[in-house]
């Protein structure tokens, strides 16, 4: 796991959840595998008839030459079957559903992203995460210092 979106969890219900893989260049990768990266605003949309995460930021590589480096936020291609881009644009034009990352990790040596269907919370419905969150967390602290 490289990095989790928490923010995510508590602004939004998570609906669905897919697996993408992501199209990136090479000193892209590295700075990805050194940590680099920052998905708080990225969000996926439809673009030319393939989803798209945008506003993802990868930090230049520092040893590249500047002939060789990417944009640190450029559109990048998300790589999904066509019926679940079918499945997932409908959801987002039809119900006002929004396509966030909720995770980046590698698995088998390939880069993955861990998208999320979701709906917007209120401040009600965050308060309530946050007061189930406390509840949680005492009953563990709880169940520890019973032991």
């Amino acid at each position: 796991m490289i990095l989790r979106n928490k923010r995510a969890f508590y602004e939004y219900e998570i609906i669905e959840k897919i697996e993408a893989g992501l199209s990136l260049q090479g000193t892209e990768v590295k700075s990805i595998r050194a940590g680099k990266v920052n998905m708080g605003d990225a969000y996926a949309r439809v673009l030319r008839g393939s989803f798209s995460l945008l506003n993802l930021h990868i930090a230049p590589w520092e040893t590249a030459n500047d002939y060789d480096q990417h944009d640190t936020t450029r559109p990048r291609l998300l790589l999904m079957h066509k019926r679940e881009i079918r499945k997932f644009s409908h959801l987002i034009e039809a119900k006002g559903y929004t396509l966030l990352p909720l995770a980046l990790y590698f698995k088998n040596g390939v880069l993955k992203v861990e998208l999320g269907l979701a709906k917007g919370k209120n401040i009600r419905d965050k308060r309530q995460t946050s007061l189930k969150r406390d509840a949680d967390r005492e009953m563990d602290r709880a169940r520890k210092y019973r032991r």
